[in-house]
């Protein structure tokens, strides 16, 4: 029940249109049906602890994470296991930097984790395109 308020249960059934399934999920957790369950969206982050802030960092969420992954894990779903942070790969001899890496062993695949605080952008998109594609 403290988590459940801690996360903001009553605000996410008053925002929801479908009130049936965020109760769903409350009370039995993620199911694993489809593929799709088994990463869970969104990803409440209220477990890291860090003080109410007008802005964060990238870093602030990441060390956050790190200090804490075991609930970060339990967070993210089923299957998960931590591969590495900030890992680094050449491509056309520039270095880039994935944020967190996980495998997945129930889906038998990498998940990989680009933290961004500001809005998302076409070149953060284009940019994690080419994270797959080197994972791939």
């Amino acid at each position: 029940m403290q988590r459940q308020y801690n996360s903001s249960l009553y605000e996410r059934l008053a925002l929801s249109r479908n009130k049936d399934e965020v109760m769903r999920l409350a009370q039995q957790g993620n199911v694993i049906e489809k593929s799709t369950d088994i990463v869970k969206q969104p990803t409440v982050l209220e477990f890291l602890g860090l003080e109410e802030q007008a802005k964060y960092s990238e870093t602030d969420m990441e060390s956050a994470i790190i200090n804490k992954l075991q609930k970060f894990l339990l967070e993210l779903g089923k299957g998960y296991l931590f591969e590495v942070r900030q890992k680094r790969f050449t491509y056309d001899e520039e270095n880039f930097y994935v944020d967190l890496v996980f495998y997945n062993r129930l889906l038998r695949c990498y998940v990989l984790i680009d933290l961004k605080i500001d809005k998302l952008t076409h070149q953060d998109l284009g940019q994690m395109q080419m994270y797959v594609n080197y994972y791939d």
